[in-house]
């Protein structure tokens, strides 16, 4: 059980534990007394251009075919 790989992923282990608790220590600080500054307003304007080419749905059709074919030539080749 003491292998040289086990180890090594102990330590990484122990790292990312480390790592996640280091983070989420100035988190569990909670000071009610001072308020949370809003986040800041963003107007975000959405405009939607046409784009030439193939719908969604047309090219996962496509897609879908090709892969029943290369799943067929698999098996033609097995």
């Amino acid at each position: 059980m003491n292998r040289p790989e086990f180890l090594v992923i102990r330590m990484f282990v122990a790292a990312l534990a480390f790592a996640a608790v280091a983070e989420a220590a100035p988190a569990m600080k909670t000071d009610s007394t001072t308020a949370a500054p809003a986040p800041p307003a963003l107007a975000v304007q959405q405009v939607r251009v046409p784009l030439p080419g193939l719908r969604d749905d047309v090219a996962m059709v496509l897609v879908g075919a090709a892969l029943i074919g290369l799943a067929a030539a698999v098996r033609r080749a097995a």
